[in-house]
């Protein structure tokens, strides 16, 4: 397992999953935030009274204070996507110290915006979440790497890891109850602020300066330790003899049995790659869509009982919360032939398990988000009860599934870039959502039904995915055939 101990990889691993379970998707719980910021006043400036001479009252119209909050969400969540590409080039260049140093500058002045904001200086929420989003999702990125600490549980801690990412909406869920028990927004913004220097510690003591290999040198160590050198990754690519490709240094097998490493362009424009992302963007659409229309279908399907309205969404808010449970089922599919008794195959031949596996995961969460679609595009209220569970399971499979497949599909020192490129280009096909709520809001008169038979039709497309990397699979078996590497191990003579 490498020079760094047990208790070590342990502790990595749990306080990664502690940071990104509190920290790193604190802006997808935005709804409990925006509950606390109306009473303090945030916008409040937008709200129009006008007044009902019949019937003798006054009326406050805060359509334009709930645009304003909706905008700041946007533009964060967008972020938190788009954003991710950038990122990922400096976490691949630069390494793990450098991106997280980013991460933690631009996390703790989101929270410091935030903390000091006031309902006059309402606007700081613009650059704060955005702050907050950003320095999360790169938080998140350094933090995936951990999975390779753990060899054969690597896919199944990854997938964790973004199940967490989907939880830590209850953040401000914790700040709302908090606030109501007295404590002021500023106060829990600062105590976030202050975290910092525990992220700080972490990544200097727990995670390496550039990278974690995969798979690991046998006498891997990271983080700093006193007294005296460390062993790390560094010392150990010293001692390495020239031309000899390192564990982070993948090679592409060629069909003659020569290999060459694969440049990051060419991955880019893979058919694996853009069928991945078309994969990623057809379910996310239909994920933000959900989301966005959520209201008006409850509202519609309640026929304006908001009691019931109200019964509904707080289900859904507590389904969201079991997104840490649900993820790490993905990494087990993706990890299943490591667990066998037998052998486990090495090299190209591991590339290729791993591949093959990544078939059922893809299909799985296909056919997960297609009944997903189907149950919301039903028009009967106590439907949307599995309609919410099969959002949060579909959900954590889908993240996890799109960090851990690009894991195993592509070099590692490429891992960040195109994890921030198939986020970017996913977050330009989710704008999407914005012709198709304005058609909800518009012609469909607030009943979603139409819009959602449709998603079922585009969630299908995602089934490309899984064919084209089977095909991928056989491609690269036949190579491997071809440059004589045994596919099975030879029977046992009796």
């Amino acid at each position: 397992m490498g020079a760094a101990g047990l208790a070590k990889r342990l502790g990595t691993f749990l306080s990664g999953l502690l940071e990104c379970g509190i920290f790193c998707g604190v802006i997808f719980g935005w709804a409990s935030l925006v509950f606390v910021l109306k009473k303090l006043g945030y916008f409040e400036d937008l709200c129009e009274v006008t007044s009902d001479p019949s019937a003798n009252r006054t009326l406050t119209d805060c359509g334009r204070q709930d645009e304003q909050f909706s905008l700041v969400f946007t533009i964060g969540s967008f972020m938190n996507n788009f954003m991710t590409f950038p990122m990922g080039f400096i976490f691949d260049r630069f390494g793990t110290t450098v991106a997280r140093l980013i991460a933690i500058s631009l996390y703790t002045g989101g929270a410091l915006l935030v903390a000091f904001s006031t309902p006059a200086l309402a606007l700081l929420l613009f650059p704060a979440m955005s702050m907050l989003s950003v320095g999360g999702i790169l938080l998140i990125l350094t933090n995936m790497q951990v999975g390779n600490l753990f060899g054969k549980y690597r896919s199944i801690i990854i997938t964790l890891y973004n199940g967490a990412f989907d939880s830590s909406s209850a953040t401000f869920l914790i700040i709302k109850v908090l606030h109501e028990r007295g404590l002021t927004l500023r106060a829990m913004f600062l105590f976030m602020a202050a975290c910092s220097a525990w992220h700080l510690l972490r990544t200097f003591f727990l995670l390496p300066r550039s990278r974690i290999p995969y798979p690991l040198p046998p006498t891997y160590d990271y983080g700093a330790r006193c007294p005296g050198r460390s062993r790390s990754y560094r010392t150990h690519e010293e001692k390495r003899p020239p031309g000899e490709p390192g564990p982070e240094e993948p090679l592409e097998q060629r069909p003659g049995g020569g290999t060459s490493p694969a440049p990051f362009w060419a991955c880019a424009r893979s058919a694996l790659f853009g069928v991945h992302v078309l994969w990623l963007s057809a379910m996310q659409l239909r994920h933000y869509l959900f989301i966005g229309t959520l209201n008006p279908l409850l509202d519609h399907l309640a026929r304006g009982d908001q009691r019931l309205v109200s019964t509904y969404t707080n289900a859904f808010a507590f389904t969201q919360l079991c997104g840490v449970l649900c993820a790490p089922w993905n990494g087990l599919i993706l990890d299943r032939h490591k667990r066998g008794k037998g052998p486990r195959p090495e090299g190209a031949l591991a590339a290729l398990a791993d591949l093959r596996a990544s078939v059922l995961s893809l299909t799985v969460t296909v056919v997960q988000c297609v009944l997903f679609s189907v149950c919301a595009a039903v028009p009967v209220l106590p439907v949307q009860f599995a309609t919410f569970v099969l959002q949060v399971v579909s959900r954590s499979f889908l993240y996890g599934g799109n960090a851990a497949f690009l894991a195993i599909a592509f070099p590692p020192q490429h891992f960040g870039k195109l994890y921030g490129l198939a986020m970017a280009l996913s977050a330009l096909v989710a704008l999407l959502q914005y012709p198709c709520l304005a058609l909800v809001r518009g012609p469909l008169r607030q009943d979603p039904f139409y819009v959602n038979v449709a998603m079922v039709a585009v969630v299908l497309v995602a089934f490309a995915s899984p064919v084209v990397v089977a095909r991928e699979c056989r491609r690269r078996a036949k190579e491997l055939e071809a440059a004589g590497t045994p596919l099975a191990e030879p029977p046992t003579p009796h």
